[in-house]
C-alpha cells in the first residue's frame, strides 16, 4: 500500500526484509528531490539563500510539524542536527546544583550527558528504574511531585524497550511540580498519533526525522513552552533571530520564540527532505493515525504468527507499545547470536546488549511480514 513511495531504497535492498525500522527508516523517494532540490537553491541564491531557507522552507517546516502535533505557535519551534544538541542547550540553561529527575532507560547520548555532568558535582541526577508498566509512571509522578526538581525528563516512548507513556496529557497534567518538563519524542513522533494543543506550554517536546519520519540524519527540532525564560549558556547567533523583546544593553539578547534554543549554522539538507515528507503525506492525506493502523496490524500479526517459536515468552513490553518490538534474552551473546541468524537469512533487526528489537514500518507489506514469521519459525 505504502511502498510505492520508498521504491528507490527498497530497490537497493532489494531481498532483504528491513525490520531495524526503529533504528534508521527507509527514506520515501521525494527525499532525493529535496536533496537536490537544496544543492540548486545553493547553487542559485548563494550567500542569498539564508534569507530564503529562513522565509520558506523553515517556516514551512514549522507549520507542517505544527500540524501533525496540533500546536498552535510554530514559531515556538527550532532545529538542531541532533537531539543531543538541543538537550544540552536546555541542560546549560539551568544554575550549578539543580536537581535532574529522569529515567534509566533515556537515549543514550542523554543519559552519558548526565552522568558526566553529575560526575562533576554540576548537577544532582536522581533516575528512576524504568519496570515498564503502569507502577513505573505512578512511581514517577509521585516523584516528580516531590518538588524538589529543576527539571524533568522523560521519554514518550522508550527506546529500549518501546513502552509508551499512552496518554501523554494526562501525564504532564499529573505533575504538579514547578519543574521545566522535557519530553524526548523521537521514537513517537511520526508513530504514535499525538496532540500537543492542551500542554504546548507547559513542556518542551523534541524529536527528529531519523527515524519514524523516514527524512535521515540532521533533522531534529525542539518545540519550547512561549515565554520561557531560559538563558541558555550553550548559545549560537540563530538565538539573537526573531522577536527582540527581552534585549538588553547589558545581557546577551535571547529571542522571545524557538529560536532562544537555537544555535548556529547548519546544513539545511535535512530541513528540505523533512519537509519533503511532511508534504507527501499531507498531500496524500496520509496522517499519523493511518500510518499508526497499520503498523499495530503488521505487529499484531507478527506476534500471532510467532506463537511456539523462542521469541514467544520474550517480550518486554506487552502493552502501551510503540512502532517496534523489544525482546529480552538472557545473555547478550545469546541476543547477539539470534540476531546473526536473522541476518544470514538476510532479516536486519538491532540489539541492544540483550534486548533484540524489531521495528515496524509503513514500508512493510503482509508479505513482508509472512516471509518474516517462516524465517523466525526456521530458526525455531
Amino acid at each position: 500500500m505504502y511502498k510505492k513511495y520508498f521504491k528507490r531504497f527498497l530497490n537497493a535492498n532489494e531481498g532483504k526484509l528491513h525490520f531495524a525500522a526503529h533504528s534508521h527508516h527507509y527514506w520515501p523517494d521525494v527525499t532525493r528531490d529535496a536533496q537536490i532540490k537544496y544543492w540548486d537553491d545553493s547553487a542559485k541564491y548563494v550567500d542569498e539563500k539564508w534569507g530564503l531557507f529562513f522565509s520558506n522552507e523553515f517556516v514551512e517546516l514549522q507549520k507542517n510539524i505544527a500540524n501533525v502535533l496540533n500546536i498552535s505557535k510554530p514559531e515556538q519551534i527550532t532545529f538542531a542536527p541532533n537531539t543531543h544538541e538541543l538537550a544540552y542547550r536546555i541542560l546549560s540553561a539551568l544554575p550549578n546544583g539543580a536537581k535532574v529527575l529522569t529515567t534509566d532507560s533515556e537515549f543514550y547520548s542523554f543519559d552519558r550527558q548526565i552522568n558526566r555532568i553529575s560526575e562533576e558535582n554540576i548537577f544532582d541526577v536522581t533516575k528512576i528504574e524504568n519496570s515498564n508498566d503502569k507502577n513505573f509512571i505512578d512511581r514517577f509522578i509521585q516523584e516528580a511531585n516531590t518538588d524538589k526538581y529543576d527539571l524533568i525528563f522523560i521519554s514518550q516512548v522508550f527506546f529500549n524497550s518501546s513502552f509508551a507513556i499512552k496518554d501523554l496529557i494526562s501525564f504532564v497534567k499529573a505533575i504538579n511540580s514547578k519543574a521545566e518538563i522535557v519530553i524526548d519524542a523521537y521514537h513517537a513522533f511520526m508513530a504514535l498519533p499525538t496532540d500537543l494543543k492542551e500542554i504546548e506550554d507547559r513542556i518542551f517536546y523534541m524529536a527528529g526525522g531519523y527515524k519514524y519520519c523516514g527524512s535521515g540524519e540532521g533533522s531534529c527540532f525542539l518545540i519550547s513552552p512561549k515565554n520561557t525564560k531560559l538563558t541558555p549558556k550553550n548559545t549560537g547567533w540563530f538565538a539573537q533571530m526573531g522577536d527582540l523583546t527581552n534585549f538588553s544593553e547589558d545581557k546577551v539578547p535571547f529571542s522571545n520564540d524557538g529560536f532562544r534554543f537555537a544555535g548556529s549554522t547548519m546544513d539545511f539538507t535535512a530541513i528540505y527532505r523533512m519537509n519533503a515528507v511532511l508534504n507527501l503525506w499531507k498531500n496524500e492525506k496520509v496522517t499519523v493515525h493511518d500510518i499508526h493502523l497499520h503498523v499495530e496490524k503488521n505487529q499484531a500479526d507478527f506476534l500471532s504468527g510467532i506463537k511456539g517459536t523462542t521469541l514467544e515468552n520474550k517480550i518486554v513490553t506487552t502493552a502501551n507499545r510503540g512502532h517496534f518490538i523489544a525482546f529480552i534474552f538472557t545473555t547478550a551473546l545469546e541476543c547477539e547470536e539470534y540476531a546473526k541468524s536473522l541476518k544470514t537469512k538476510r532479516v536486519n533487526v538491532d540489539y541492544r546488549r540483550n534486548i533484540l528489537r524489531f521495528g515496524f514500518s509503513i514500508y512493510q507489506d503482509s508479505d513482508d511480514i509472512i516471509k518474516l514469521i517462516k524465517i523466525i519459525k526456521d530458526i525455531g
